[in-house]
C-alpha cells in the first residue's frame, strides 16, 4: 500500500489534511472515509479499514475534518453541516483528479454525515455506515451538565475522550434540526449498516432506524463484540472484509489488463501486517483472500498458509477435470471431493527421484468419487486425475522469472 499525503480546501477555505491510501497498481475504485465526531483520520479504525481496502485493490481517502488533527481552521466555528460540506468538497477534489468515490464509508458521527451528503455527490454507488446515530442530535449527550452552560454563554470548553474542545451555541443548534430521515429515504444508493448490538455509545436502535428508513438495496451486519471505536485490530479487519465483499456487488471495479502470456490475469499479494504475516490475495476485481501463517509461527492464523494455497490449486483442479470428463461421459458421479497434504520426504524415499539425499516436496492426494459407477469408470476417473493441468505443472519443469518492479 502507498500513502500519499494529500490537502485540499475544506468548506470555509481552510486547508483539510488528507491521507490517500491507495493500491501500488491502478486502484479499481475509490472511497472517501469520514471519521467519528473529534476523532481524526488517523484513529485506528480508519487507518486498519483503510489499509485493508486498499490492499483489496480500493483507495481510500481519509481526511481530518475542519479544525481536527491537522487541517486548518477552528474547530469551535464548526457543526454537523460544515462536517457534510467538508465531504463533499473532499468528493470534488477526488472528482477533480479523476477519481470520484463510488464508496463512502463514514464512522459514528461521520456515518450520519455521508448519509446527508451522498445525495450531493453524483458518482457514489454505495454507501457505509459504522455505528452511526439516526440523529445527529445523539451527540449532545457527550456535552453532559456543559449543556445548560452552552446555551447561556454561548460556549463551553468540553472534554471528549480526554481533550478539550470548545462547543458553541451554534453548534447545538444545528445539530438539532438536522433531521435525516428524508436523506435516507432518497438516498438511491445501495446501503450498509454496521454496527454493534451493545454499543454504549451509540444504541443498536439507531441502526434498526436507518436500516428502516432505507430503501432497498440495504443490509445490516452485526460487529459482535467490538467497541464503539473498533479498537481492536481484528474487529477493524472483519468490519473492512464486509465492506470489500458487500461492495463489489455495486461498484464498477476495473480489472488489471492480463500480460502477454498471462490469460487468467495477475494474481496480486500485498502485505497486510508488517509485524505479522498476513497477506492479501488479490485475483482480479471480484475475488480476495487472505494468505497467513499460523500463530505457533509468529502468524495470525487468518488465512491458509503458502502451501495450503498450492494444494488448494492442485485439488481444485483435480476435482475439475474429473468431473468435465464424467460429464462429457454422462457417466452417473454424483460428486467428487479430494484431500490434499503436502510435506517433504528424504529423496531416498521415492524410486523415481534425483538427488538422493536431499528432501522433495510430496502431495498426497485422495480422491473420493461418489455415484453409481463401475470398477471400469472408478479407474477411468482415477487416471483421468493425473491429467489435470495443475498436476502436469508440478511434476513438469518450472521456470519462475523474477524481476524488481
Amino acid at each position: 500500500m502507498i500513502s500519499d499525503k494529500v490537502n485540499f480546501t475544506g468548506h470555509d477555505g481552510s486547508e483539510l489534511a488528507a491521507r490517500f491510501d491507495r493500491p501500488e497498481m491502478p486502484a479499481k475504485s475509490v472511497a472517501l472515509f469520514a471519521h467519528c465526531f473529534t476523532c481524526g483520520k488517523d484513529i485506528a479504525a480508519a487507518r486498519r479499514i483503510s489499509a485493508r481496502l486498499a490492499g483489496m485493490g480500493i483507495a481510500v481517502l481519509r481526511f481530518d475534518f475542519t479544525g481536527l488533527g491537522h487541517s486548518g481552521g477552528e474547530f469551535a466555528n464548526t457543526h454537523f453541516s460544515s462536517n457534510v460540506q467538508d465531504l463533499v468538497a473532499a468528493a470534488r477534489h477526488l472528482e477533480n483528479s479523476g477519481q470520484g468515490p463510488a464508496l463512502l464509508i463514514g464512522h459514528s458521527l461521520g456515518g450520519a454525515a455521508v448519509l446527508a451528503a451522498a445525495n450531493e455527490m453524483p458518482s457514489v454507488k454505495a454507501v457505509v455506515t459504522i455505528g452511526a446515530p439516526a440523529d445527529p442530535g445523539h451527540v449532545i449527550h457527550n456535552f453532559g451538565a456543559s449543556l445548560d452552560e452552552i446555551r447561556e454563554k454561548g460556549e463551553a470548553e468540553v472534554s471528549l475522550a480526554g481533550r478539550p474542545f470548545t462547543i458553541r451555541r451554534g453548534f447545538l443548534e444545528d445539530v438539532s434540526a438536522v433531521k435525516l430521515d428524508a436523506a435516507i429515504s432518497a438516498l438511491k444508493r445501495a446501503l450498509l449498516v454496521l454496527h454493534d448490538p451493545r454499543d454504549q455509545t451509540v444504541g443498536i436502535e439507531n441502526a434498526g432506524h436507518i436500516f428502516g428508513a432505507a430503501k432497498h438495496p440495504k443490509s445490516f451486519v452485526t460487529l459482535d463484540d467490538a467497541d464503539h471505536l473498533l479498537s481492536r485490530a481484528a474487529d477493524a479487519e472483519y468490519a473492512a472484509d464486509v465492506i470489500a465483499a458487500w461492495a463489489r456487488r455495486y461498484l464498477d471495479l476495473v480489472d488489471d489488463p492480463a500480460p502477454k502470456g498471462a490469460p487468467e490475469g495477475i494474481v496480486r499479494i500485498a502485505e497486510a501486517d508488517p509485524q505479522g504475516f498476513l497477506q492479501d490475495v488479490a485475483a482480479g476485481p471480484k475475488h480476495h483472500l487472505l494468505a497467513d501463517e499460523p500463530a505457533s509461527y509468529g502468524g495470525t492464523d487468518q488465512g491458509p498458509t503458502p502451501y495450503q494455497f498450492l494444494s488448494a490449486g492442485l485439488g481444485a483442479c483435480t476435482s475439475m477435470t474429473i468431473r468435465m470428463y464424467a460429464r462429457r461421459k454422462k457417466w452417473p458421479l454424483e460428486a467428487v471431493s479430494v484431500d490434499v497434504s503436502h510435506d517433504k520426504a528424504h529423496a531416498e524415499d521415492c524410486a523415481e527421484c534425483e538427488g538422493k539425499g536431499a528432501k522433495i516436496d510430496v502431495f498426497k492426494r485422495v480422491i473420493h468419487l461418489t455415484g453409481d459407477l463401475d470398477d471400469e469408470q472408478h479407474a477411468r476417473l482415477m487416471e483421468i486425475a493425473d491429467r489435470c493441468p495443475v498436476h502436469r505443472t508440478l511434476e513438469g519443469t518450472i521456470r519462475i522469472e523474477t524481476e524488481a518492479a
